[in-house]
């Protein structure tokens, strides 16, 4: 059931200096993140700020004793991660999934921070047939060893779809004919309300947050996951493959 990925890239690579890293822009690789110690100027950097503006590459502004803690080599201000996967777009995966005559069923993540919760969902989203997940490229976690460990290698075969308008992204998929299904205690309905026979992109939020209100706000459905116990909340990486696994449950007719 699961879309086809692109081939991957192993490791989690550092680069530094100014140069280099801007080499590796140029050269298509994917930068997990980028630091740039604040206060530097210069020519060069001139053209690493005009490089980010032409690829749309977010960085951020730290103090040089961050850099320092991270490689005492002749960094020039400017440290780089490029990701061990490559990212694709959810513009391309949706029309692809419909063309296979299949059903989506997307995971849309809304700034899980964790990167072992990252890696948990990830493993369950793989072993479950989502066809694809979707994180925002501003405050979720990165795809890192960790995050690639803690999936069992299932980040290596799952698309990945990273957007900077993550909201616009959402909206897409709404636009596209999948409804959106969030996981939120924000409801008196439970998760087993929904159909999820139909297209869909169920939400997950935040550790700390929960799904932003705007998403809330368009969703299609909310659904909560029923408690009895004495604790109100699961992990999210849990409450992932119990509502993942009630739309296969559903599906399983149609598998």
């Amino acid at each position: 059931m699961a879309y086809n990925a692109k081939p991957v890239r192993e490791g989690n690579q550092m680069v530094f200096g100014i140069r280099t890293v801007v080499e590796a822009i140029r050269s298509g690789k994917e930068i997990e993140s980028l630091y740039i110690q604040r206060g530097l100027g210069g020519g060069l950097l001139n053209e690493l700020r005009g490089v980010l503006t032409e690829y749309n590459i977010t960085a951020q502004q730290v103090p040089v004793e961050k850099l320092n803690r991270i490689t005492l080599k002749n960094h020039q201000g400017v440290i780089a991660f490029i990701s061990p996967i490559i990212y694709q777009k959810a513009e391309d995966i949706i029309p692809a999934i419909f063309e296979k005559g299949e059903v989506p069923l997307i995971l849309v993540l809304d700034s899980i921070t964790d990167v072992r919760n990252m890696g948990a969902i990830a493993r369950t989203a793989e072993c479950a047939g989502v066809h694809a997940i979707v994180i925002p490229a501003k405050g979720s976690a990165q795809i890192n060893p960790d995050a690639i460990k803690t999936s069992a290698g299932a980040l290596y075969k799952i698309p990945v779809c990273r957007h900077d308008n993550f909201m616009q992204t959402v909206k897409f998929l709404q636009e596209s004919g999948l409804q959106l299904v969030c996981c939120t205690e924000k409801t008196n309905d439970n998760i087993y309300k929904p159909d999820y026979t139909a297209p869909t992109a169920i939400i997950m939020g935040s550790e700390e947050d929960g799904i932003r209100n705007d998403i809330i706000r368009i969703a299609d459905h909310l659904a909560k996951i029923p408690m009895y116990g004495e604790i109100e909340s699961l992990n999210v990486s849990v409450s992932t493959a119990v509502i993942v696994y009630e739309a296969i449950r559903q599906r399983s007719n149609i598998l």
